[in-house]
């Protein structure tokens, strides 16, 4: 059999029905919205790989030092044979797992993009000619269907994008992971931390304007898939903190009073000048808050762990 298995479960027009959907709900929805899935084309995909390297975004930084600190205790406390994870895109920070994981027989990474899935396992494979991969093609907020593999499996979710869900969508998510679940199964989440509002905000602000080209890229989007006018410039990058809520949201400012034409849904969209569209919100959370979400899906917190600053945590749970 081969090393390596590509299973689609999700249907080839399902992206361009989803993109429809949610631009023809959130455009004529008030406050205006759109879900941050759509930055990532090649280019968005691009700008945050860039983002990442930026001085005042330390998550991808904070998580990898935990990955590559605790790995090892990571993989005893689990035990893993097979590891799935979930958004896997080119599977970069999963490696220091995989190094860790003596014991792992099969990686089902999960993306809806497939070529990301393809290259991520041929590099993998040549690396680790051994190990049984079988990625799927699937939407991670939908329930799964995952190929059969040895347990105990692990379930990683890294990137804090739990914090890109609202609380309801959070809580579905848990559920719909703890259904998937057998006994000694575990999931390894990676959540972005309460902090300052000030390292927050310069997070998703910064004076280069990466951030900013990142955000206004799923206009570009809008345009190229469905025959939209917008103008980049016509829109202003925003970003605050919500003490409230203790999320960051990204936004985009008419900078004047305009309309847009979205030609595939014989739609037209009006904006005040100074309206806001909101493209994300990145929730950061508390261990008393994750340990609560996780109880209430059925899970069980184990073992949490820190980056030297306490930015970003990993936590291991378990079915309870």
């Amino acid at each position: 059999m081969s090393p390596f298995l590509l299973t689609r479960t999700l249907p080839v027009d399902a992206t361009d029905a989803a993109l429809r959907a949610d631009v023809l709900e959130g455009l004529t929805r008030q406050p205006k919205t759109l879900p941050p899935k759509w930055f990532y084309d090649a280019h968005g995909s691009d700008l945050f790989e860039e983002i990442t390297r930026l001085d005042a975004y330390y998550p991808t930084r904070a998580e990898r030092e935990i990955l590559i600190a605790r790995a090892g205790e990571i993989a005893a406390a689990s035990g893993a044979r097979t590891l799935i994870e979930l958004g896997s895109g080119s599977s970069e920070k999963t490696r220091h797992l995989l190094d860790a994981l003596p014991a792992l027989h099969t990686y089902v990474p999960v993306d809806v993009s497939e070529s990301a899935l393809t290259a991520a396992a041929g590099a993998l494979l040549a690396e680790r000619p051994g190990l049984s991969v079988h990625a799927l093609i699937a939407d991670f907020t939908r329930p799964l269907e995952l190929p059969d593999s040895p347990g105990p499996r692990l379930v990683a979710f890294l990137g804090g994008t739990l914090g890109n869900l609202l609380p309801h969508e959070r809580a579905d998510f848990l559920r719909s992971v703890r259904a998937g679940l057998a006994p000694g199964d575990g999931l390894l989440l990676g959540t972005d931390l309460v902090k300052d509002e000030a390292t927050l905000v310069a997070a998703y602000d910064d004076p280069a304007g990466v951030t900013a080209a990142f955000n206004r890229n799923v206009l570009t989007v809008v345009d190229r898939e469905l025959g939209a006018d917008f103008q980049l410039g016509d829109f202003e990058h925003v970003a605050v903190w919500d003490p409230d809520n203790e999320w960051i949201e990204m936004r985009l400012r008419a900078r004047r009073a305009l309309s847009v034409k979205i030609r595939e849904l014989d739609l037209v969209v009006s904006f005040e000048e100074g309206e806001e569209l909101r493209t994300e919100i990145s929730a950061k959370f508390r261990e008393e808050g994750v340990r609560d979400e996780l109880a209430a899906a059925g899970l069980r917190l184990e073992r949490w762990w820190t980056d030297t600053r306490g930015r970003f945590a990993l936590s291991l749970a378990t079915a309870g």
